[in-house]
């Protein structure tokens, strides 16, 4: 895990090394054991040296081949570096690390561009060919390690996080008003290539781009999934679980490949916890060194009962034994955290649930050096409870009576409250769109069949804008996160099941709860709630962060803005905490992007900008 950056020239120019070194300044938390830069030609490549497999020099970066055609920076990890290692020297390379970038630049010399369909992994990397003066750049699969880009005074510029982009001082500086609309109005974002940034673009998940002295090619999809639209009929349900169980246990394990600490979040959740036992079966058998003889978890508790999930963690740490580490975020703490958060995240986020996150990172940060995470499983699995209203509503469209009434009579009896708030929801955040004064793209997250909505969750409208949030929570400490859900053998899995191992008579994931059947404690498998990391948001705003919330809508930039009507965001506010007008998430989006404005766009975040 690491920070990359790079600069390409056009038309004979040549890199600047002072551009360079400040873009790897502003990615410094992201590699605090190294850094390293390269310059050939028309090309410079920057590396910050997060170190976590093979801690030798061997392992520093750039990384060339034998004879210095081939330059690398990678960010990420490859979990089958050992079996493509050993594939690869059969054919006659030669290695002379233990790293798994070396066996990107060998699988590259073999396959060309066709290598990135032989790694399981996340990545996002540049390879400098010599000999073709041609710049290879990708991105994993989901989108879980970021490849941000733009090109300004002829050259193209790429880095992990926008911030080291905006050193030049022709990147970034207006906001894309579109995408900021978007966000306003339906929370969404990192749901294609823009960013909020005008003229920055993201590398999509599952998508690589090629750089020549002509300019940028398109970008080209090299990997897609497809969800299975069968809803699905009598089939082996226990071999199904079996193998599911089989595939995560062998992605837990290959997750766990590290010459550094490895620890795990713990929600209490059942993705987490479905993890975190599975590790701790493995610490039995595999006895994986660098995991110990316990499992260190981490996880945030509240005072507030509501929000609180400690019943469930206690739970996994006596039936475990496991080392459990908690934290609580409070609202003072938050209000210190809030500058360096906006700074972070490179763009605004739609809720404060992403805090708990921060902080468990932060924790973690103290015991180990890498973190498996549950991020994936609900978007592969269909564990958000809105999408049984998709599902239902395709089972009457397609004349599945029997099954939808049942769907119907389930998702009554389990997850009534829920359907009745989120109706409530739907009209307040209807409403508050009234408040904007912008016109954003229209999104809806749950429109069409089930196996659409699902893939659109996947590769769009969700799973990439938690992964955004994941990795620069965790590398704002100088973590590495890791996803086993998102295991490619997993996810290709999960994918491919029809949908009643799914949702099944209102109960969300189905086979993942066969599959660890005995396995966890049944006061977490039969859980039908859902929370995960989340904060005491509504409470928080309506009193701790109320001077802080009012200070900015009382402000002259924040009355000035063309986004919203800022007379009425501020009745609307007052309508809240005075209880004739219910919380949504809308109310803390736009407090955000203001903050957001403020840091990046009326004066460029951090030291000045570098030509």
């Amino acid at each position: 895990m690491c920070g990359i950056a790079g600069q390409y020239c056009f038309k004979g120019g040549r890199p600047k090394s002072r551009l360079l070194a400040a873009m790897s300044e502003r990615l410094a938390h992201r590699g605090p054991d190294g850094e390293g830069t390269h310059i050939s030609g028309s090309t410079g490549l920057v590396h910050r040296r997060l170190a976590i497999i093979d801690l030798s020099p061997d392992g520093l970066q750039p990384m060339t081949n034998e004879d210095s055609s081939l330059w690398l920076v990678f960010n990420g990890e490859i979990y089958n570096f050992v079996e493509l290692r050993e594939e690869l020297a059969k054919k006659g390379h030669t290695f002379y690390s233990k790293s798994d970038t070396e066996v990107i630049l060998h699988a590259y010399e073999e396959w060309g561009h066709d290598c990135l369909a032989r790694f399981n992994g996340m990545w996002a990397f540049a390879l400098w060919d010599e000999r073709k003066q041609e710049l290879f750049c990708a991105r994993d699969r989901f989108g879980i390690k970021p490849f941000y880009y733009t090109t300004v005074g002829g050259s193209f510029l790429f880095a992990s996080e926008i911030k080291a982009l905006l050193v030049h001082p022709d990147a970034g500086n207006t906001p894309d008003d579109k995408m900021l609309c978007t966000y306003l109005a339906w929370g969404v974002q990192d749901h294609c290539s823009r960013t909020m940034f005008e003229g920055i673009l993201q590398i999509e998940p599952g998508h690589a781009l090629i750089v020549t002295r002509e300019g940028i090619q398109p970008p080209f999809r090299y990997w897609d999934i497809t969800v299975n639209p069968e809803i699905g009929t009598d089939s082996d349900e226990e071999a199904i679980a079996t193998h599911l169980r089989e595939l995560l246990t062998d992605a837990a394990r290959s997750h766990l490949k590290s010459d550094v600490a490895v620890g795990t979040c713990l929600s209490g959740g059942i993705d987490s916890s479905t993890l975190a036992v599975i590790i701790n079966t493995l610490i039995r058998k595999d006895s994986p060194d660098r995991v110990g003889t316990r499992q260190k978890t981490f996880s945030v508790v509240f005072s507030n009962k509501k929000f609180d999930e400690s019943q469930y963690i206690n739970d996994v740490v006596a039936a475990t034994g496991v080392d459990a580490a908690r934290t609580e975020p409070t609202p003072n703490q938050l209000w210190e955290d809030i500058d360096r958060l906006v700074y972070i995240q490179d763009e605004p986020f739609g809720s404060l649930s992403m805090y708990a996150q921060y902080c468990v990172m932060r924790l973690a940060s103290t015991k180990v050096k890498v973190v498996l995470d549950g991020q994936g499983a609900d978007e592969l699995l269909a564990g958000y409870l809105g999408y049984q209203g998709s599902y239902i509503r395709e089972l009457i469209w397609t004349f599945h009576w029997g099954t939808a009434l049942s769907e119907i009579i389930g998702s009554i009896r389990h997850h009534h409250g829920f359907f009745t708030a989120a109706l409530q929801q739907l009209r307040v955040r209807k409403a508050r769109r009234g408040l904007l004064k912008c016109i954003p793209e229209t999104i809806d997250r749950y429109q069409g069949t089930l196996d659409k909505v699902l893939y659109r969750e996947l590769v769009s409208t969700n799973l990439p804008e938690l992964l955004h949030y994941e990795d620069r929570n965790s590398m704002a400490f100088s973590i590495e996160a890791r996803v086993p859900y998102l295991d490619i053998r997993v996810a290709e899995y999960i994918a491919s099941l029809p949908f009643k191992e799914k949702i099944h008579n209102g109960v969300t994931k189905a086979v993942l709860r066969r599959a660890i059947k005995g396995l966890i404690p049944e006061s977490i498998r039969c859980r039908q709630d859902k929370m995960g990391f989340v904060t005491p948001e509504e409470c928080w705003m309506k009193n701790e962060l109320r001077p802080f919330v009012l200070g900015i809508l009382s402000s002259g930039s924040f009355k000035s803005r063309p986004y919203w009507d800022a007379d009425a965001v501020a009745k609307n506010y007052l309508a809240f905490i005075e209880g004739t007008s219910a919380y949504s998430f809308d109310v803390w989006r736009i407090i955000c992007a203001e903050m957001w404005l403020r840091k990046f766009i009326d004066s460029p975040c951090g030291t000045a900008p570098v030509a």
